[in-house]
Parts: C-alpha cells; sequence; structure tokens
C-alpha cells in the first residue's frame, strides 16, 4: 500500500489502488477514513461480535455503500424509523445501499468481529478520522445523525 499522510492518516486525495478487502480485514477500529477525496470517501469499520452495530441513524445529503467483508450481519432500514422495510441478514461479499435519508443500521449477528468497508457520497466524516470504538465516534462527531443520541 502507499504510504499514509502523516498528518491526516489517510490516503486521500491521491490516487490510490487498495486491496479494500484485506484493508477492512486488517482494521480493528470502529471507523477509519481510508480515503478521502473531494466527492467521496472510503471508510473502515469494525463492529464487535455481541450486539455491537453501527447505530441506527439517517443522513441528510449522502448516499452510503457498506460492503460486508467478514462476519454476519442483519440490516434494518428505511424511510421510516419506526416502519423499517428492510430487515434481513447480510453476508461478506453482500452489500448494503443506504440512498440519502434513509434510517439505517447493521448489527452485528455472528460470533466474531464484523469487518465492513463503508462509501460515502459526498464526503461524510473529517480526513483522517480514526475512532477505536463507537463511544469514541459519538464523543469526536457528536451523536448519531438524526438520533440525539
Amino acid at each position: 500500500m502507499l504510504e499514509k499522510s502523516a498528518d491526516s492518516g489517510d490516503y486521500g486525495p491521491a490516487p490510490f489502488a487498495p486491496d479494500l478487502k484485506s484493508a477492512a480485514l486488517e482494521n480493528e477500529n470502529y471507523r477509519t477514513t481510508l480515503w478521502t477525496g473531494d466527492h467521496f470517501q472510503i471508510t473502515l469499520m469494525a463492529i464487535p461480535a455481541g450486539g455491537g452495530d453501527i447505530g441506527m441513524e439517517i443522513h441528510h445529503g449522502n448516499d452510503q455503500l457498506i460492503y460486508l467483508v467478514a462476519g454476519i450481519g442483519h440490516v434494518k432500514m428505511g424511510k421510516d424509523k419506526d416502519h423499517l422495510t428492510v430487515d434481513q441478514e447480510i453476508h461478506p461479499g453482500e452489500a448494503v445501499v443506504v440512498p440519502d435519508n434513509t434510517w439505517h443500521n447493521v448489527i452485528n449477528a455472528g460470533k466474531q468481529t464484523m469487518k465492513v468497508f463503508s462509501i460515502y457520497s459526498p464526503v461524510k466524516h473529517q480526513k483522517g478520522t480514526n475512532e477505536a470504538t463507537k463511544a469514541d465516534a459519538i464523543k469526536q462527531e457528536g451523536p448519531l445523525e438524526g438520533t440525539g443520541e
């Protein structure tokens, strides 16, 4: 892989040809930005076993793709938080497509850490974001969008 920028911990916006599966498998943090450009961003996430989750949230102004690399996930998603229209298990090699203004959560439904990479468009997180846990993410970035949590 390329050398990460010392000041940001993020490879963007330089041209980049990563092995996203390997990068996701190596990541141990709840969220780490891998590449941040002008129009989209790649993050890596590790969600702990035992019911850990990304967190029920809604993005205003962002589309998102979440690709499962390892573990078993359970997706809940829909336009109305009280009436979610997607409720299904996902496995490695499967993706979750989250349109703008859609409530969503991916819960670790397995016995191992769930590893994903996520693509946001436009950029969602500050370049160089590195959060060890979900609690760290909330502390650094504030409540999950739309929740007040």
